[in-house]
């Protein structure tokens, strides 16, 4: 099974990478596997690479179901 989360783009880096914000967490990601990729859009990010983006009203759903499923 396979997991992907949406994150939100914070900074960009050299060499094809950026730093990426989830639930108050920062983290280094490779972007390489995408073509334009900006600070401020939403990523979704499977083991430290973006794999595609993603509209920010889909990335909000889309945690918000996460956290409703955590607090079950």
């Amino acid at each position: 099974m396979c997991l992907a989360i949406p994150a939100r783009v914070m900074a960009l880096l050299p060499d094809d990478q950026a730093v990426v914000e989830l639930g108050g967490i920062r983290k280094d990601i490779s972007v390489a596997l995408l073509d334009a990729v900006k600070v401020g859009d939403y990523v979704v990010v499977h083991v430290g690479h973006a794999i595609g983006t993603i509209e920010p009203d889909e990335a909000l759903r889309t945690l918000a179901m996460f956290a409703q499923r955590e607090a079950h």
